[in-house]
């Protein structure tokens, strides 16, 4: 046999056993422990969500699931060692709208976004509220663009890290509005609610689950959730849309990702999991505790989610002039 004829036969050989060995492999899924990899520190809302969402897919696919926190880089060192790893299913990436932000934030990433993961699901979404100081004189989103109007460069607006999702609700806010706002930089959401309670700054916009107790004790006034249905557990704050600024919309959500080339059983039967999880009645509902609304969906679905939110906030960066690190 013609030498070059041979090669071929063999990488055709090769690639069969290898797609027999992955659908053999299939069926037998899950056989082993699961770990799903996390691009944040532990104990925050994204981490929490993941741990009771694992935890319920963990009691019915009854093999066990750990989450490892590896925070770091704008998430890209987490992503790339599930993109790296073997599309088998047993190593697991938690995506969000920060996955779509980094993927216009760096000039150079080690993976695509959109080609080396196989989107499972989304698990969740979560609201960002417009928080003013009790002492501020606007009651409503509407009252907020009017004051800054009056008096531009004077409102100060609080978010965490330049580029972070806080941030970049506001600068969309902010460009929407067409206002002039001084906008503070803070390491964390701690820090961004104190100054909004005590009044180092005049309004800030931050996830809304960490401020709920603080809102409902009254250390400062939530004029408004940035998504495009007002929250649950908040049923009289309206939405920015609704209340002043017509179109404007930035919600946060998480989902699992699998490594690109993961076997569509594999993923069918992730998915389904999933979306069983945050159906649970119970879930649900501890869940909203935290801000949170329990939400699965589609592979397709949730691509198309990641690669709307990377063209939407690829615009916001760049009318920023938010500098790629």
């Amino acid at each position: 046999m013609i030498p070059h004829k041979m090669k071929r036969l063999h990488y055709a050989l090769a690639a069969f056993s290898l797609a027999a060995s992955m659908s053999a492999s299939a069926q037998d899924y899950p056989s082993k422990l699961i770990k799903i990899i996390v691009p944040f520190g532990a104990g925050g809302v994204a981490d929490l969500t993941v741990r009771l969402v694992a935890q319920k897919m963990a009691e019915s696919m009854k093999q066990p699931i750990i989450v490892e926190n590896r925070p770091g880089a704008g998430g890209i060192v987490a992503a790339d060692s599930v993109a790296k790893a073997t599309p088998d299913g047993y190593t697991l990436l938690l995506i969000s709208n920060g996955t779509a932000v980094s993927a216009n934030l760096f000039k150079k990433l080690p993976y695509d976004t959109l080609k080396d993961f196989a989107p499972i699901s989304t698990l969740g979404y979560f609201d960002l509220a417009v928080l003013v100081n009790k002492k501020l004189p606007v009651k409503t989103v509407a009252e907020l663009i009017a004051y800054a109007k009056a008096s531009p460069g004077k409102l100060s607006i609080g978010s965490i890290n330049r580029g972070s999702t806080q941030n970049l609700a506001v600068e969309l806010f902010t460009s929407m509005a067409d206002i002039d706002a001084l906008i503070v930089p803070y390491k964390g959401t701690p820090e961004v609610l104190t100054a909004t309670t005590t009044g180092e700054i005049n309004a800030a916009v931050e996830i809304l689950g960490p401020a709920l107790p603080q809102i409902k004790s009254g250390n400062f006034n939530a004029i408004a959730v940035t998504s495009s249905k007002r929250f649950v557990g908040l049923p009289n704050v309206p939405t920015v849309a609704e209340s002043g600024l017509p179109n404007y919309q930035a919600t946060s959500w998480n989902g699992l990702a699998a490594p690109a080339r993961t076997p569509q059983p594999v993923i069918d039967r992730l998915n389904k999991e999933i979306n069983a999880a945050v159906s649970s009645p119970e879930l649900k509902a501890r869940l909203l505790e935290l801000g949170i609304v329990a939400q699965g969906g589609t592979p397709d679905g949730t691509r198309n989610l990641l690669a709307g939110d990377i063209a939407k906030w690829g615009a916001v960066i760049a009318k920023a002039k938010i500098d790629k690190q």
